[in-house]
């Protein structure tokens, strides 16, 4: 089942800046996964399973780059919001 999921990051940083860049460039460096990055949100597409477990490693690696965060999510589950 297709997985699309809308990812918003707060960083409890007053440098938030180069948390949000760094956590995007950290999700581009996943295959088999489509990407696209708005000026308030980044969208992630693929397969369920695998988009969670991006979802899932993403959040541990921020945690332990750059400390405490929130990650707000809205999950479509069977949608293709990127074609």
């Amino acid at each position: 089942m297709i997985l699309s999921v809308e990812l918003t990051l707060y960083p409890f940083n007053e440098s938030y800046l180069t948390p949000i860049k760094k956590t995007i460039e950290h999700l581009n460096s996943f295959d088999d996964i489509k990407i696209q990055t708005f000026p308030t949100a980044t969208i992630l597409m693929g397969e369920y399973e695998h988009v969670m477990d991006v979802l899932k490693e993403t959040m541990a690696w921020s945690h332990q780059q750059f400390g405490r965060s929130v990650f707000v999510a809205k999950f479509l589950p069977g949608y293709e919001a990127l074609k």
